[in-house]
């Protein structure tokens, strides 16, 4: 390539899109669900409701409930609460539109997807070195009375849920936990299980976050044992939930001594439903691909293995969703060449 030429400009780049900016030929007036107000589906939300405002008419306004990215986030946008919301991770998605596995209850069977935004992330059980159990073999076989730190257990958190699903598929039930005299110390936020463990507070920790510098200080502060995840749960966890494994490489945090399998708690997937009209489902995944520079410009500063928003976007894999895609959306990545 001569110096004269360019490269050709990629998806979210702020180059030149690879199909024209949309237009909404109307104000509108939309609601997102996000976190707890301060964490990245909050900024999500924002990012979205701006480049919104930009292909949308003069009058539009956008607005941002707070929730808690689980089964609240779901059920908001599926009840029609609100028309679109943020949820972690998207292997949950597909129980929670169906009502089934850890989602058992309530179905959405008209909820869509808009699209992915990137988060590598992993859910991981983590012991203090001193009690001796290198294993889940080794925990079951010596049942210690010990203190977990992890999500809620209210039906709601997908945090709580992971924890008790990755225990259970290791043939770990509450009830056996707790017939040894174990405990559950339960938190809403990921930075307040792993100070939990800092602190002395608790023995062992099963949560999720792990690219967040609290993961980081907790592994350099107390020596951890990683628990790698059996090929038996593996099976029964993707037969039974389709929750797949993903690893992390060695030495990405003090105390992962070799490569390693955890539960996949990866991707921020966009809700909505099929009542969401679709210039609108086009437009948020055409910004989404499009612009994702902006969101990613907030990041930057930050190594993409170590960023709660990963970068760059593929956008052949943000519109992989496990549950099916808004026919606008499905529109735009068809157009975009990204979905064939």
């Amino acid at each position: 390539m001569s110096s004269n030429e360019k490269s050709p400009a990629k998806a979210g780049s702020r180059g030149t899109p690879s199909v024209p900016s949309p237009r909404i030929e109307r104000s509108i007036t939309l609601s997102f669900k996000g976190d707890w107000g301060r964490a990245n589906l909050h900024r999500v939300c924002g990012w979205l409701g701006y480049e919104l405002m930009k292909l949308s008419g003069p009058h539009s306004a956008f607005a941002i409930w707070n929730g808690r990215s689980g089964l609240d986030n779901v059920q908001a946008v599926g009840r029609g609460q609100v028309d679109v919301a943020l949820s972690v991770p998207v292997a949950f998605m597909p129980m929670a539109m169906e009502g089934k596995g850890a989602c058992a209850g309530e179905a959405f069977p008209h909820m869509r997807a808009l699209g992915y935004i990137p988060q590598n992330d992993r859910m991981v059980m983590a012991i203090r070195r001193d009690l001796g159990i290198h294993s889940f073999a080794e925990l079951r076989a010596k049942k210690p009375k010990m203190k977990i730190t992890a999500g809620l257990g209210d039906g709601i958190s997908f945090m709580g849920m992971g924890a008790r699903l990755l225990l259970q598929a290791h043939g770990i039930s509450d009830a056996e936990f707790k017939s040894w005299g174990g405990s559950y110390l339960e938190f809403e936020e990921p930075r307040r299980c792993t100070n939990a463990v800092l602190t002395g507070k608790a023995d062992a920790i099963i949560q999720e976050a792990v690219m967040n510098s609290y993961w980081t200080d907790l592994a350099n502060g107390v020596d951890l044992v990683f628990l790698a995840v059996e090929p038996e749960a593996k099976a029964l966890l993707a037969r039974d939930y389709g929750i797949p494994l993903a690893t992390l490489p060695k030495d990405y945090l003090r105390g992962i001594d070799r490569e390693m399998e955890f539960m996949d708690f990866s991707h921020f997937l966009l809700l909505t439903t099929t009542d969401l009209p679709d210039d609108i489902a086009y437009a948020l995944s055409w910004s989404l691909i499009e612009q994702f520079g902006t969101l990613q410009g907030m990041y930057s500063h930050l190594a993409p293995d170590r960023s709660p928003i990963s970068y760059p976007i593929d956008p052949k894999g943000a519109c992989r969703t496990l549950i099916p895609l808004h026919p606008g959306s499905e529109r735009y990545f068809r157009d975009a060449g990204h979905l064939v």
